[in-house]
């Protein structure tokens, strides 16, 4: 089976899958090599929700970002090359390894704990000094969009693996252990805080 075959078995899933470009244009042969590539992470794991593959252009460097969504988790992967083809290649290869990493203990986390609760999310506009001088005295910031978030039953374990996985900077979750609202972030030294709630 041929690149655009093995692309064309894959797009015909039920998922979303979005590839785009920022300052290159991505034609179909780099779509269809992409996706037989990302092809093979299917053996891994199942209930893929969306696929997000972005490809940049900066001078010399080709970048890739690749973001998973399945079964309330989000994977992420990047990488840096002066050939794009190339920088796919290490993208997928850094999901692979991270898929094959957290394999059994993605599968436990599904099996193991209950449905999460929603928590909403509010972005709010950043007002800025002239704009803040220009107001006739204090006015709250306004709400810019409005989102709704699972707030996860996690053990420690879990939180950093759902941390490593993502790239995020910060989690919130309900501890497994005490049943309290912990947040988990990323410091500047690469470990992990956890900030968790006396009550």
């Amino acid at each position: 089976m041929n690149h655009k075959e093995k692309s064309l078995e894959f797009t015909n899933q039920t998922w979303e899958i979005r590839i785009t470009g920022r300052h290159i244009d991505v034609t179909e042969p780099m779509k269809e090599y992409v996706l037989e590539k990302l092809s093979k992470i299917e053996k891994f794991i199942d209930k893929i929700i969306d696929l997000n593959v972005v490809m940049e252009a900066q001078k010399l460097d080709h970048h890739v970002y690749i973001v998973l969504k399945f079964g309330g988790m989000k994977i992420t992967s990047n990488a840096t090359s002066t050939d794009m083809y190339a920088s796919i290649d290490k993208a997928v290869h850094k999901l692979e390894a991270q898929l094959r990493r957290y394999k059994s203990k993605i599968q436990d986390h599904h099996v193991k704990h209950p449905l999460p609760i929603d928590m909403n999310v509010n972005v709010l506009k950043f007002e800025s000094e002239e704009e803040e001088e220009d107001a006739e005295g204090f006015r709250p910031h306004s709400i810019l969009k409005q989102k709704t978030l699972p707030l996860k039953t996690l053990t420690y374990d879990e939180a950093v693996m759902k941390m490593e996985l993502s790239q995020d900077a910060f989690l919130i979750f309900i501890n497994d252990s005490n049943r309290k609202i912990n947040v988990i972030y990323r410091r500047k030294d690469n470990n992990y805080g956890v900030i968790e709630p006396k009550y």
